[in-house]
């Protein structure tokens, strides 16, 4: 396998650092940790490698006529350039992220499966496969596992990527941008598992899903959207949940790039009309800590969604996972922007 990844920049790795220990600190909310940690998994930009990866992952999307068996031995780069090659399907699996877990499930490989992080908590028998942990994960269990595929994703975890790879150990890793993006990803796995078909059905559905959404839309009047993922943060250009919105039939108020702390008052400001925010899994009597900022901050009684009552709650794992339930994900929020069109 050649190697030919480039090392983010520095200050990079610090930002991604600081926004990691932030939700995973929000996760210690009741079972939250599930939707913590996947919000956290797409966040940050893995630089103009990602970039150039995602247009080559866009490209394959719009193949829509797969083959019927992947031919070995099978060659790809992934996000990092990396250059990997496969002799037949990998038959033991480890997966670093819930998404990835879900693509593996979703195109019927999920019996390759021998280790999955601690977050992989869907389908249900993903709950019975040995864990690895989360984003720290446990190297020398990963090798006991003998795998002959990692997936991965390098923006949230390059040094486990990296430890893996210098121990001979394949790795595929992606960081997809844009709903396309994530199709891609699908068939990408999809081919390199030797499950074409089941991951054509599986893009055929969200292509379907995307195409209703923005049907059903396209008249209906664009307001201004507000989206909080975790406890003061939200996420502007750059980024799939801000496509999610724009397909949904909204216009995101975050003007700023990627994954960011808000400035309450700014938000006050850009008056949205209407506001959307992931659902955390909490103890009984708890209150999502999002809501509660959204009720709390000084000035925000006055913002057109709160004093019209159009907030509202999205189930976070199918909306932040880059994965098939991210069509879930989409329709959810178009329900919720547009339900008068949506029966």
């Amino acid at each position: 396998m050649k190697s030919t990844s480039s090392l983010m920049p520095l200050t990079k790795l610090v930002f991604l650092v600081a926004i990691t220990a932030m939700l995973l600190i929000t996760a210690a909310c009741g079972s939250g940790e599930n939707n913590a940690n996947q919000a956290a998994e797409n966040a940050g930009n893995a630089g103009s490698a990602g970039n150039s990866a995602n247009t080559t992952e866009q490209a394959a999307a719009n193949n829509a006529t797969p083959q019927q068996h992947s031919v070995y031995p099978l060659s790809l780069k992934d996000v990092t350039g990396t250059e990997l090659t496969f002799q037949s399907a990998p038959a033991r699996i480890v997966s670093l992220l819930p998404s990835e877990t879900e693509i593996v499930y979703a195109i019927d490989a999920g019996v390759s499966l021998v280790g999955v992080d601690n977050y992989s908590n869907y389908p249900k028998e993903a709950e019975s496969v040995t864990k690895i942990g989360d984003m720290d994960a446990d190297i020398e269990k990963i090798v006991s596992l003998k795998p002959d595929l990692v997936l991965a994703s390098y923006t949230m975890g390059s040094a486990v990527v990296d430890k893996l790879r210098s121990l001979q150990i394949p790795v595929y890793a992606t960081d997809p941008k844009t709903y396309d993006a994530v199709i891609a990803k699908v068939k990408q796995i999809g081919e390199i598992l030797d499950k074409n078909e089941q991951a054509a059905a599986v893009t055929a559905h969200m292509e379907q899903v995307r195409e209703e959404v923005v049907n059903t839309v396209k008249d209906a009047p664009k307001r201004n959207v507000y989206l909080e993922f975790a406890p003061g943060w939200t996420v502007g250009k750059g980024e799939f949940l801000d496509e999610l919105i724009t397909l949904a039939g909204g216009v995101n108020i975050a003007s700023e790039q990627g994954w960011y702390e808000i400035d309450p008052e700014s938000v006050v400001k850009s008056n949205p009309d209407q506001i959307i925010y992931a659902s955390m899994t909490l103890a009984e009597g708890e209150t999502n800590p999002i809501l509660t900022g959204i009720e709390t901050r000084p000035g925000w009684a006055t913002i057109n969604a709160v004093k019209n009552k159009q907030v509202f709650e999205v189930d976070q794992d199918p909306l932040t996972r880059v994965g098939p339930r991210l069509a879930d994900g989409l329709l959810e929020v178009a329900k919720k922007l547009h339900p008068d069109l949506f029966k």
